[in-house]
């Protein structure tokens, strides 16, 4: 459940993701190897766009999307370096 919780609240704070991504992509302080792990989840969801449900049943058809996209975001602010996590303020409680 809190799970959930966390992922919910990871959803709605999506707009802080565009100046992180950014950032993180271009950090000295991330490893080269950690950088074409974030790349490759990212396009990987790009290009192999499955679905667990399909998109036509409205709500639940774009649930399964966007706990995809959440779990990718979580991976690369768990790879980011602490430095990062604090400035947009991403440290795990």
């Amino acid at each position: 459940m809190w799970r959930f919780v966390r992922r919910l609240k990871f959803i709605f704070t999506f707009w802080r993701f565009i100046p992180f991504l950014i950032d993180y992509f271009r950090s000295g302080e991330v490893s080269g190897a950690k950088k074409i792990v974030g790349v490759v989840l990212l396009l990987a969801y790009v290009i192999f766009p499955f679905d667990l449900i399909p998109d036509y049943l409205l709500v639940f058809g774009v649930l399964d999307d966007v706990m995809v996209v959440t779990f990718v975001l979580e991976r690369i602010v768990k790879m980011a370096p602490v430095s990062l996590k604090e400035k947009y303020k991403l440290l795990e409680k």
